[in-house]
């Protein structure tokens, strides 16, 4: 096509367009005959360029060709055609029918898979009318696309060899053989109710939920053999372990939930049923602990009362009180107040007085000398036991009681000494210590020791044991000291005493038995105190009573034996 040409098609097809948009008012079908006319001009002319044996030719050698290039000759189509106005308007309607055509057949072929889906569809519905639906279960048998008929048959062979396989809670097995009850499969409407039962029309529902039935089936058996054949079992006739509930428990430092135990006590109600259930439904096995066929504990390890329970005694372990029995300690920590608290079965949580009042008595037990027997070694070097008296350490259980309990509850750490009702000087060895008088009521002899050292002794004159006025061994302090005292028996009815004996130096130790000077007396030691002793006092010398009442302090351990 010739540069002359180009421009003439250029200015048909504006002519073209000017007319379109000036004259809308015409009459369209006068437009689209005049396109018509001028394409058909236009096929002629590119039929009549070629020979009648290329064309053939031509028509003969059709290839088929890729989109790519399919675009590309499209576009060069349209700029031929855009060579002339009439042409463009002949492309626009042909692409709009076109497009219309296909939308159609899209349509169509839609509505086409729709109505085979459909059919299939209610086809399927119409078959599980008859047919338990995919994956479905019957008492754990799968019975998935069965018929009433093959469901019933199956029932049938499997009831000759029916046997249910207890699971116990320990691990082991036991089997009721349907045999031994007479098991007998009954064909009833039983099956045919669960068929109708489903939804036949939500079929695919069950492709991803899996319908699981348990029903009873049409069997029958010798209800008094299975009760004899139950009670025969090991699980029933064997000594159950009982259960144990989840508890809190002391672990080194603090107290951890502790795991329950199942045990092996049935509940022999629980137990019977599920066995009943299991057998009229054809299970092949029962999971006892599952059925809940045990006396389970109360408390499982995530109770909130278990876990309330344990925070609760865990409050109480922060103390750390550490008593001074010099030189030894004891040491009442985490792990010892962990014995004093305690759970009920209820997980009610108590702080267990009686275990610390135990607790403190052990103690007085372990470091109280007060009234316990003492071996000793005397001034003379044997060995002797002293037995009684007043001296010695002595724990005031009560207020040792409170204190400890005080110091718990406050989360205290402390360390003190025990509270004491009496005191002693030490607690190693005997626990006057190495400063003490030593009376050997024996021998008649008084012995002063100082830091373990005799710095002064005397023969003296002790009560008279023939008179019932015998000195007492055991034990004592020096209550007081004191100079220039009357000492004075018991008074009689006229006001006056029995005796009275002036004295310069005066010591008591056990309440109005004590040392003093005798000046009245010529000689001391020996068996004088056999005849002529005194009312229970020691006699002494009034030089040597001089001298000990400088060394003699109250609180000073006095040690009298035989």
């Amino acid at each position: 096509m010739g540069d002359k040409e180009k421009v003439e098609l250029e200015q048909n097809s504006a002519a073209v367009s000017e007319c379109v948009t000036e004259e809308q008012e015409e009459d369209t079908s006068e437009v689209a005959e005049s396109v018509e006319e001028k394409s058909e001009e236009h096929d002629a002319i590119e039929s009549d360029d070629l020979p009648e044996e290329e064309y053939e030719e031509s028509d003969e050698e059709i290839e088929f060709i890729g989109e790519d290039e399919f675009e590309d000759r499209e576009q060069y189509d349209d700029e031929i055609i855009s060579d002339s106005g009439e042409n463009v308007a002949l492309t626009e309607a042909e692409i709009a029918w076109e497009k219309s055509k296909k939308r159609k057949k899209i349509r169509n072929i839609i509505l086409g898979i729709l109505l085979v889906v459909l059919v299939i569809y209610c086809g399927t519905v119409f078959f599980f009318q008859s047919h338990f639906l995919p994956f479905t279960k019957i008492n754990g048998n799968d019975f998935s696309m069965k018929t009433v008929q093959q469901v019933e048959d199956y029932m049938m062979r499997q009831v000759e060899d029916y046997s249910l396989t207890l699971l116990e809670s320990d691990g082991k097995k036991e089997i009721i053989k349907g045999s031994d009850i007479n098991l007998q499969y009954m064909p009833g409407e039983d099956v045919k109710k669960l068929m109708n039962s489903q939804d036949s029309w939500l079929w695919v529902k069950s492709l991803w939920d899996h319908p699981e039935i348990e029903a009873a089936v049409g069997v029958e058996y010798n209800k008094s053999k299975l009760t004899k054949v139950v009670n025969s079992l090991k699980c029933v006739t064997d000594e159950p372990v009982v259960s144990v509930s989840a508890h809190p428990e002391f672990k080194e430092t603090q107290f951890e939930v502790v795991e329950e135990q199942i045990g092996t006590e049935i509940d022999e109600d629980v137990f019977s049923k599920a066995v009943t259930k299991a057998i009229d439904e054809f299970l092949p096995e029962l999971d006892m602990l599952e059925e809940g066929c045990y006396i389970l504990p109360k408390f499982l390890k995530d109770s909130p009362e278990v876990i309330e329970a344990a925070k609760q005694m865990n409050s109480y372990l922060g103390a750390n009180i550490t008593l001074d029995f010099n030189p030894n300690t004891e040491v009442v920590d985490s792990a010892q107040i962990a014995q004093w608290v305690v759970v009920d079965e209820n997980m009610q949580v108590t702080f267990n007085q009686e275990l610390v009042r135990a607790y403190v008595a052990s103690l007085a037990e372990k470091y109280d000398t007060y009234g316990k027997p003492r071996t000793f070694v005397t001034g003379y070097g044997n060995t002797v036991e002293v037995q009684g008296g007043s001296y010695g350490w002595q724990i005031d259980q009560e207020a040792e009681y409170a204190a400890l309990t005080a110091n718990i509850q406050n989360a205290e750490t402390v360390t003190r000494e025990p509270n004491y009702s009496r005191r002693g000087a030490t607690h190693e060895g005997n626990d006057f210590g190495n400063t003490y008088i030593e009376i050997d009521l024996s021998r008649q002899h008084l012995f002063v020791f100082q830091n373990g050292q005799c710095t002064m002794q005397s023969d003296v004159v002790t009560g008279n044991p023939n008179l019932g006025n015998g000195t007492p061994q055991g034990v004592y302090t020096i209550a007081y000291k004191q100079t220039n005292v009357v000492l004075r028996g018991p008074k009689k009815p006229d006001g006056t005493y029995e005796w009275e004996s002036p004295v310069t130096y005066w010591m008591p130790f056990n309440g109005g038995i004590g040392l003093h000077d005798a000046p009245w007396r010529g000689s001391f030691g020996g068996t004088i105190y056999n005849g002529n002793g005194s009312h229970g006092c020691v006699n002494l010398p009034p030089s040597f009573a001089a001298q000990i009442y400088q060394v003699v302090e109250a609180g000073m351990p006095v040690v009298c034996h035989y």
